[in-house]
């Protein structure tokens, strides 16, 4: 009798232990069949019994589901145990208006929040700075205290649904205020699960609402990291993101490298300040862009998840599998979407968010059909979401994991857009790293390249978009769109204002100075936030306060 293969080794130990484990927590579903009544296996893997070269780099490149290198997911049954989050972005106006739309969603099968905020929230000002006048809850909700974000989260089980808020400078602030809130409704914030974006060295690249200078900055990331890992432990300190890096031009090899590098900042940082790496690595969540070309969004979801496994493992030395994991959220690309023949977007955002699943996200945003004119309507939200059930509970991509794998095209290019992002990477740490390189200008410099490229092409019809540069319509009927009546900002001023007055002053004042001595001394500024933020300090007096110490950033031009 042969001796067993190492692979067909493998997949034994597989199926009898991740895998029996993962199942006897249970399946969504009682059993996965096609329409014939033949059933759907778990997996779709190389003949066991192949001793070949192709069967050995299977293993070493594919790998199983759950297992290092991750290629095929962080989970051995991916979405036949439990569909990833549909946590559909949103945020306008008041917190009451959007908790009266995340109301909404929930309602209608949404299972996870995501905050959008106004630019003057992003930026550390309050509603009656002169620096947000004309901006207040226009591109997300206002929120300006822990009153607001009491408000936008009332009615809304903290210690049931997860909450993703897409803050990076003042993320400090909101997440202390989130905790807050817990405490105050006798809620143990250790019970709190979600994740604040809090990935500042995309801004400088791709994005611009920072606040102060990188280094500063990572010291408010780090910090976060630290005491999280005792005061909210299920959260996700930080959600590395090259959605916004994608939707400044870069292409998906450029996303992969700068999105990683970043990370690899954040982990050294972590390090550098004393942290173990299996003490806060498995906290990392990412954010991935899903762009238009679908094959290669899939291949690239899957590279990006192989190449952090085999950094985390081979670079920094992480001993605990959930450190080597790459967990991602994926929102389709906004950049993509045309305000010409707007139902079109539909299409592209199918397209895009089946991508994302291929690829084995763990959340999931739709973009709306009318974002390319404005917030989205209630109407359209509501189709983004059915995107999302349809693919989820109609197509029948979530019944066998990684489906893809073995393609000839998809490996190759797996394959491809690791080595392209390695090479980036090795450049980055050539100029020391990515705090360095972002001071060089040197992404800001590739991806206004590639985006210029890219617009060549849309401008030559190379690139068809369609409804833009071909297909266009004679005549297209206008569709509703969603405004922010000016009352919101006089309204949030008001209650800035209100609550300046209302507040004891005295333990105001108090926690004020003691975040201004942290920031001075090194000291954790997180337990100064919250302290901060209980006494009810504002949005632009706790960053007020950090601005004084840390200074301001002015943007390095790239030529």
């Amino acid at each position: 009798m042969a001796e067993p293969t190492a692979l067909q080794l493998a997949l034994n130990a597989w199926l009898n232990k991740p895998l029996a484990a993962a199942e006897k927590k249970g399946l969504r579903r009682k059993a996965f069949t096609r329409s014939t009544g033949d059933a759907v296996a778990p997996l779709y893997a190389p003949e066991p019994d192949t001793a070949t070269k192709a069967a050995e780099d299977y293993l070493t490149n594919q790998g199983l589901p759950g297992q290092y290198p991750y290629t095929r997911g962080v989970q051995p049954t991916m979405y036949r145990g439990r569909l990833w989050t549909m946590r559909q972005y949103a945020g306008f106006g008041t917190a009451a208006e959007s908790n009266a739309r995340y109301r909404y969603l929930l309602d209608r099968g949404q299972t996870g929040l995501s905050v959008a905020f106004d630019l003057p929230t992003q930026m550390g000002y309050d509603p009656d700075d002169p620096m947000a006048e004309g901006e207040v809850g226009k591109v997300g909700v206002s929120i300006a205290s822990v009153q607001d974000m009491d408000i936008l989260t009332a009615g809304i089980a903290l210690d049931k649904v997860s909450i993703s808020m897409t803050i990076n400078a003042t993320a400090t602030t909101l997440l202390g205020y989130l905790y807050t809130v817990a405490q105050e409704r006798d809620l143990d914030p250790k019970g709190l699960t979600g994740t604040v974006q809090n990935d500042v060295l995309k801004e400088y690249m791709a994005r611009g609402t920072y606040i102060y200078p990188p280094r500063p900055s990572m010291r408010l990331i780090t910090d976060l990291f630290a005491w999280c890992a005792t005061e909210v432990p299920k959260w996700n300190t930080i959600s590395i993101s090259g959605y916004h890096v994608r939707e400044a031009g870069c292409d998906a090899a450029q996303e992969i490298a700068f999105t990683l590098g970043d990370g690899v900042a954040y982990v050294e940082a972590a390090m550098a300040a004393g942290l173990d790496i299996d003490d806060f690595a498995g906290r990392i969540a990412f954010f991935f862009n899903g762009h238009n070309n679908f094959l290669e969004e899939i291949a690239k979801f899957r590279a990006a998840r192989r190449l952090w496994a085999r950094i985390m493992r081979e670079r920094f030395g992480a001993r605990n599998d959930e450190s080597c994991k790459l967990r991602f959220h994926t929102q389709t690309g906004g950049s993509t979407l045309t305000a010409q023949q707007p139902d079109n977007n539909i299409v592209r955002v199918t397209l895009q968010a089946l991508a994302a699943v291929f690829g084995g996200t763990q959340s999931l945003h739709t973009n709306s059909r009318d974002e390319a004119l404005g917030l989205p309507t209630e109407a359209a939200a509501q189709i983004a979401l059915r995107t999302q059930q349809i693919i989820a509970f109609e197509s029948g991509v979530a019944d066998a994991v990684d489906p893809l794998a073995g393609s000839y095209l998809i490996e190759s290019w797996t394959d491809s857009l690791e080595q392209q992002a390695r090479a980036y990477l090795t450049r980055i740490d050539e100029m020391g790293g990515m705090v360095a390189a972002i001071e060089k200008g040197y992404p800001q410099r590739e991806i206004q390249d590639s985006a210029y490229r890219y617009q060549r092409a849309v401008e030559s019809g190379e690139q068809v978009i369609v409804g833009v540069n071909q297909f266009r319509a004679a005549h297209e009927e206008p569709m509703p769109v969603l405004k922010v009546d000016a009352q919101v900002e006089r309204d949030q001023v008001a209650a800035v204002q209100a609550l300046r007055l209302s507040r004891d002053q005295a333990a105001h004042a108090q926690a004020m100075q003691a975040l201004a001595d942290a920031a001075r001394c090194g000291d954790n500024l997180l337990p100064k936030i919250a302290q901060a933020a209980k006494a009810r300090a504002t949005t632009g007096e706790i960053s007020g306060a950090l601005r004084v110490v840390f200074g301001k950033y002015q943007e390095v031009l790239v030529v």
